[in-house]
């Protein structure tokens, strides 16, 4: 779910069919709707206005940042939901980077210090899962020994291990305000594509760090990575069915060049038999209610 500032606001997603941003009343009503239909958690991804955007990212840790009022909201309305609190700084920062950025250099170690107290303030406003997106290394230990150390030792960490360097995220850059503002590439920090390997050992090491659950993102082109990682670690698996897949079966079902429903149904499938045991999906709430009539 999008989130925007506003009273009963929502914004139309040019590259996305079908999703729109909503202001935190109606992500309120959507969660209550997600939950009758049997969803077991809402993933949240803020459009951060751009006055409160700058090269630190410093909205990402403001514990009333758009975020943390949105997982609060929620939380109190439906209880029973289960909220992932996505931690980077894309959301946040002037140049669009998940990392803090020095004369074109991504500051690692900085940029965890500042994800970690983003994360502290996700946990503080009811996050059950925070979901560091952004591959810089060391963050899932230093989050968790934070988390821990403030008291939140139930919260867990769903780390995006395996993130690849993809063409496939183009209309979710819309969706948070960051596509325009992007500066360079991510290519340094987020996944070779032609290298199974590297994700193996990233993987490797956010377990060691922590992690209690790992995504492979994107879903659909990565399927042999859902397998290797299954097959590999003794965790849960989950996979990410980004934006780009979402908009090609629905463009394409919209088109009439293919049966939508069945192509989004059969998409998950694949997920599912490659092994991952969570999809993260814009299709949520459609497959939910052909799944569960």
């Amino acid at each position: 779910m999008f989130i925007i500032e506003g009273q009963n606001e929502r914004t139309a997603i040019r590259s996305m069919p079908g999703v729109e941003r909503l202001s935190i009343d109606l992500a309120v009503e959507a969660a209550r709707e997600a939950a009758a239909a049997g969803i077991p958690a809402l993933a949240l991804f803020p459009n951060t206005p751009d006055h409160l955007r700058n090269e630190n990212g410093s909205e990402a840790y403001n514990p009333y940042n758009l975020m943390c009022r949105a997982l609060s909201a929620i939380k109190e309305a439906v209880p029973g939901i289960g909220l992932i609190a996505d931690v980077a700084l894309d959301e946040y920062s002037s140049d669009g980077q998940d990392g803090l950025v020095r004369d074109g250099q991504i500051l690692n170690d900085e940029t965890v210090a500042a994800m970690v107290r983003s994360a502290l303030v996700q946990a503080q406003a009811g996050a059950d899962i925070i979901a560091p997106s952004d591959m810089m290394d060391g963050r899932v230990g230093a989050i968790r020994q934070e988390l821990d150390a403030a008291g939140h030792e139930q919260v867990a960490i769903m780390a995006y291990s395996a993130k690849f360097a993809s063409a496939f995220y183009g209309p979710f850059r819309e969706a948070v305000g960051s596509g325009a503002r992007l500066l360079g590439d991510k290519k340094t920090y987020q996944l070779d594509y032609a290298n199974i390997e590297e994700a193996l050992r990233e993987v490797a090491q956010d377990i060691d760090e922590g992690a209690d659950m790992v995504m492979v993102k994107p879903g659909m082109p990565y399927l042999d990575v859902v397998r290797r990682v299954r097959d590999t670690f003794n965790v849960p698996v989950f996979v990410y069915q980004v934006s780009g897949e979402y908009t090609m079966i629905r463009m394409a079902g919209d088109a009439g060049a293919i049966d939508g429903k069945a192509a989004m149904l059969e998409s998950l499938w694949a997920f599912k038999r490659a092994g991952a045991k969570g999809i993260l999906t814009y299709f949520a709430l459609e497959a939910a209610r052909l799944l569960n009539p």
